[in-house]
């Protein structure tokens, strides 16, 4: 049977907001997501989430009994600079000491993310990463946190999922400020968290701090659903959008004729041109000398088809299958492929994509150096029976992942390590409590945690460095 590395990490992911609550205590300041979770109409919130802030102890023991040795963890930007840009917060770092040293107590490497998903409401009301500034507030957060927690952080990462960022709050509309079909403002979005990041990596690396830094990108592969020319080109240029524009930017160090000419053409049909400073693209290029890794979030692929017709999308944020839709006028429609089995939420569930993207970036990308898949996991709605989850589809949908990522390492690509996402179950940031990812069952009323039948198949794989089937562990 085949076996991951010695040294290959078997972990688990988490997100401030998502997990910690406590958004009254330890003199945190708002993100947007707070003002936007408290309107009327709201359904849910991460006031509480998973209590991660209180927990923490509890959930850590859990990972080293469980086999983990690796956790992804966030700093809430608004935790420690509760503003985004004035006095850094004592009571903050603090907190972030505790949980870092506990988790190295534990045996678990803490990877840590300085943005997911969460700009300090101020900023964000100026603009969040439209505006340029936004990059130099990021920026001395970010110097904040290494000159604290460089001495036991060794794996940093810059920003976790950019196009998930600005797809949500720009083209599909379902994150603040629920703007639509604003192709053009989601790129030069994401092109200023490019900026951010190559920023960051230069002031991590002049610390001369014993560790790594990188960023995440969630890397969907795009098949067109037919062999006809204008499928073809459909996928192209959503890949363009969602996956080379930013891997140029991190790895190449420039953008590629190939993805100028289609980020030009999506520009051009909102009127809008890319903006790019003159010193960007020298910044560039000297920061994709200097990343460590590469982490990939990977949940789905998908199959694109021509689109002449107008802009529709409906997101499926209740798990009602069958009631997503995307489509974007000049660039293509995501399609259901008869073979590909998807989940309730409508995600395909196809392993081959993550094995395809591996090994594209390997190729494309050769000085990726490392590569973690920092988050893949599946939501389902578990069944809670007097203590006992059985969520052996979940396993099922692990496993065939993680073979996927041994195809990848047969091929020639260094991946280190899995993260499945979540650790515990947390909070969806448009699913609420209902949509569940975790290997530990959280009880909301109570906070208590129930291990799943996929803990106990995920101890037995770390512990093995072989990927079992779900009847292998009871």
């Amino acid at each position: 049977m085949r076996q991951f590395p010695e040294q290959f990490i078997f972990g688990a992911a988490t997100a401030a907001y998502q997990a910690e609550g406590a958004v009254g205590e330890g003199g945190r300041g708002p993100c947007y997501w707070d003002e936007f979770l408290h309107r009327p109409e709201s359904r849910f919130n991460g006031d509480v989430a998973s209590d991660f802030y209180h927990q923490y102890p509890v959930d850590l023991k859990l990972s080293n009994e469980y086999g983990l040795n690796g956790i992804r963890i966030s700093i809430a930007w608004s935790r420690v600079i509760p503003d985004g840009k004035g006095e850094v917060s004592e009571e903050g770092l603090a907190f972030y000491d505790r949980l870092i040293d506990e988790c190295i107590a534990q045996g678990i490497e803490p990877f840590v993310t300085l943005h997911h998903f969460d700009t300090p409401l101020p900023l964000f009301k100026d603009g969040d990463w439209l505006n340029r500034d936004n990059i130099d507030h990021f920026v001395r957060f970010a110097e904040v946190c290494f000159d604290r927690f460089g001495d036991r952080v060794k794996k940093w990462v810059s920003i976790n999922e950019p196009w998930s960022v600005v797809a949500g709050q720009y083209i599909i509309g379902h994150f603040p400020p629920n703007i639509k079909y604003d192709v053009a403002k989601a790129i030069q979005a994401m092109h200023h968290m490019m900026i951010a990041h190559a920023r960051v990596v230069e002031a991590y690396k002049e610390r001369n701090l014993n560790g790594e830094v990188g960023i995440i990108h969630i890397l969907e592969s795009k098949y067109p659903i037919t062999d006809r020319p204008e499928d073809v080109e459909a996928a192209r240029v959503e890949d363009t959008l969602a996956n080379a524009f930013m891997l140029d930017a991190c790895f190449k160090g420039r953008y590629s004729e190939e993805t100028l000419r289609v980020i030009n053409h999506l520009m051009a049909l909102q009127g809008e041109s890319l903006r790019v400073e003159p010193d960007d693209e020298a910044l560039l290029e000297r920061a994709s000398r200097l990343n460590d890794f590469l982490g990939v979030n990977y949940y789905a692929s998908h199959f694109i088809a021509h689109h002449d017709g107008e802009s529709g999308i409906h997101h499926n944020g209740t798990g009602e299958k069958g009631t997503s839709v995307f489509g974007l006028k000049g660039i293509g429609k995501r399609v259901t492929n008869p073979d590909v089995p998807t989940t309730d939420w409508d995600w395909p569930i196809y392993p081959k994509g993550l094995t395809d993207m591996l090994t594209r970036v390997h190729r494309e990308y050769p000085n990726y150096k490392t590569a973690y898949v920092t988050e893949n996991g599946m939501g389902y709605k578990d069944d809670f029976q007097d203590g006992f989850i059985d969520d052996t589809p979940r396993i099922d949908y692990i496993a065939q992942h993680l073979d996927a990522i041994l195809d990848a390492i047969e091929a020639g690509v260094d991946v280190q390590g899995y993260f499945l996402w979540s650790l515990m179950d947390v909070l969806s940031w448009t699913n609420g409590f209902n949509k569940r990812y975790g290997l530990f069952y959280v009880d909301f009323e109570t906070q208590e945690r129930y291990a799943k039948k996929s803990a106990r198949w995920m101890r037995e794989v770390a512990n093995r460095r072989q990927v079992l089937q779900p009847e292998d562990v009871k």
